[in-house]
C-alpha cells in the first residue's frame, strides 16, 4: 500500500527531546515500512525515518532559533502533500483541523488522527462544518465532548510503542524514587506530584519541558519548590535517558487535572515495567488497569497511599500489559484495518 504520513512540524520525527505526536508518527511510519508498505513521510527536514522523507522546512519549529511562521509552513506542507495525492492509496494526517478541507479536493482517501483535546469551541465549529471528514480518536474518552455531533469516526486507535526496543525491566524489586515525565503545565499538575512525593517521603525526579505558555506557571508554582531535598528537576531527556530513568523508578506519577486524550508517558513507563500512579482523568482508566499495573486515585491522601503500596504491583505484568495492549504492532494492525476500510469505501 502507498501511504502518506503527514506529521506536525513542531518537532522532528522522532523528536530529539520531548514530543508526543511526532514520536507516535515515527513509530507508526517505521513499522509500516517494516511491513512492506511504500510510505512517504511529510515532516521537518531533521527527521530520521525508514520512509521516504519530504520536508517543507529543514528544522523542527519548536527548537528553531529563527522562529518561523508555523501556519505558513504547515500550509506549505499540506500543499506538498495534496498536490501528490494521486501517488498514494491513503493519506494519513496528524495535523488536526488544518488538513480537514483538503480531503474534499482529492479522490484519494484521507484520514485524520486527532491527537489533542476536543472540548475547545473553535474545533467544535470546524467539525460541525466538516462532519464528513474520516476521524480516528486516540482514546474513547477523547470523543466524549463531541458526543452530540454526528461525526465520521472510523476507529479508536490507542498509541503503541516498539516495546521490543525498550530495555528490559532493570530492577527486580521496587525502585528508589518517583518520576514525573512530560510538560510543566498546570493541567499536568507537577505541583501535585511534588506534594505527593513530599508526603510519601520519597525522592521525585522531574523530567519535563517548559513551553512558553507555561513559563509563568512554572516560575510561580514549581521553581520555588525545587530547592527541597527530595525534589530534582532535570529538564528534558533523551530516549536513552528516559528508559533508564523510568526503568529504575518505583512508579510514574501522573496526577493530571484535565481530560488527557491519551498520555504517552504512561505506556512508556509500563513498557519499562514501571507501575503508574495516576488520577482517573480522561483516557487514564483506558490505559492503567487499577490494581494490576498501577493505581488510580483522586485525592492527595489517596495518591500517597497508592505510592506507599505500589511495590505490590508485578513489574513483569506491567511490561506484559504494554506488549499486549500498547505495542507498535497492535497500533499498526489497527491502522492497516482503517486504511483498508477507507479504500473499500472510496469511489
Amino acid at each position: 500500500m502507498r501511504i502518506a504520513q503527514v506529521a506536525p512540524l513542531y518537532e522532528s520525527v522522532p523528536p530529539r527531546l520531548y514530543g508526543g505526536t511526532e514520536r507516535v508518527v515515527s513509530w507508526l511510519t517505521d513499522e509500516l515500512v517494516r511491513r512492506g508498505h511504500d510510505v512517504t513521510l511529510f515532516a521537518s527536514g531533521d527527521s530520521h525515518t525508514q520512509a521516504r522523507l519530504v520536508s517543507p522546512w529543514p528544522r523542527a519549529l519548536r527548537l528553531d532559533p529563527a522562529q518561523p511562521d508555523s501556519f505558513a509552513l504547515h500550509t506549505l506542507e499540506l500543499a506538498q502533500t495534496f498536490s501528490r495525492a494521486d501517488d498514494f492509496d491513503v493519506v494519513h494526517c496528524h495535523v488536526d483541523y488544518l488538513a480537514f478541507p483538503y480531503g474534499r479536493l482529492v479522490s484519494t482517501p484521507v484520514v485524520h488522527t486527532l491527537h489533542g483535546r476536543l472540548d475547545l469551541r473553535p474545533l467544535i465549529h470546524v467539525l460541525t462544518e466538516l462532519r464528513e471528514v474520516p476521524l480516528v480518536s486516540i482514546s474513547d474518552s477523547q470523543r466524549e465532548p463531541l458526543d452530540g455531533l454526528d461525526l465520521n469516526w472510523v476507529a479508536t486507535v490507542h498509541h503503541g510503542l516498539p516495546v521490543r526496543d525498550v530495555p528490559a525491566v532493570t530492577t527486580s524489586g521496587p525502585g528508589r524514587y518517583l518520576v514525573f515525565l512530560g510538560r510543566m503545565s498546570a493541567e499536568k499538575r507537577p505541583d501535585l506530584a511534588i506534594t505527593v512525593a513530599k508526603r510519601a517521603g520519597l525522592p521525585l525526579i522531574m523530567a519535563a519541558k517548559v513551553d512558553r505558555p507555561d513559563r509563568e506557571y512554572f516560575e510561580r508554582e514549581i521553581r520555588p519548590q525545587l530547592g527541597h531535598p527530595l525534589i530534582e528537576y532535570i529538564g528534558e531527556v533523551t530516549d536513552a535517558e528516559k528508559w533508564h530513568l523510568l526503568g529504575d523508578a518505583l512508579a510514574l506519577l501522573f496526577p493530571i487535572d484535565w481530560p488527557e486524550p491519551f498520555g504517552l508517558a504512561m505506556i512508556e513507563a509500563l513498557a519499562c515495567g514501571t507501575p503508574v500512579v495516576a488520577r482517573p482523568c480522561g483516557a487514564v482508566p483506558e490505559i492503567v488497569r487499577d490494581g494490576e499495573v498501577g493505581f488510580l486515585a483522586d485525592t492527595v491522601d489517596e495518591l500517597v497511599a497508592a505510592v506507599k503500596r505500589v511495590d505490590v504491583i508485578d513489574r513483569a505484568r506491567c511490561r506484559q500489559w504494554a506488549e499486549e495492549q500498547f505495542s507498535v504492532g497492535v497500533m499498526a494492525d489497527r491502522y492497516e484495518s482503517v486504511y483498508r476500510r477507507l479504500q473499500q469505501r472510496a469511489p
